[in-house]
């Protein structure tokens, strides 16, 4: 079977750490697909939040997701406690991507890799915008070239 190929960063810029919550648990029992790209979601918050960001205002102008990748690596279940290393990189002229690294606090093991892609968007012109300079100076992750 063909899976999608990422690969961790050497480096993460924020840790966060989330709980597992019971509504996050699917049929099977552990953590469901659609729930952790929710608590990627809430990681990412986080990560803009800490420097002062929003989805709607980052640096200046509005963004949005153009894309999601998660390469699974193992279970999580209820009452785990989550630790998400997040990274911006790979800035271009309207948008950058996001880096995740998630991981179980109780083992260290690992949970999944994840990357979410963002341009910069006038949601009521829907025209693109240019990358704000205060956003690429976030975005201190090595591009994918740069890690071989």
């Amino acid at each position: 079977m063909a899976r999608i190929k990422l690969k961790p960063l050497a480096h993460y810029s924020f840790i966060i750490e989330i709980k597992v919550r019971i509504t996050d648990i699917n049929f099977g029992g552990h953590l469901g697909n659609d729930q952790l790209l929710s608590l990627i979601n809430e990681a990412r918050s986080q990560f803009l939040a800490q420097h002062g960001f929003t989805e709607l205002d980052c640096g200046g102008v509005p963004t949005m997701m153009t894309d999601a990748a998660i390469l699974y690596q193992g279970e999580s279940f209820f009452g785990d406690v989550l630790k998400f290393e997040v990274a911006a990189g790979e800035a271009t002229a309207i948008g950058f991507r996001i880096f995740f690294k998630v991981t179980r606090t109780s083992d260290g093991k690992p949970i999944a890799l994840a990357e979410t892609g963002f341009v910069c968007v006038d949601y009521k012109t829907k025209k693109i915008l240019p990358l704000p300079d205060a956003v690429k100076t976030i975005c201190t992750a090595p591009s994918k070239d740069d890690l071989g």
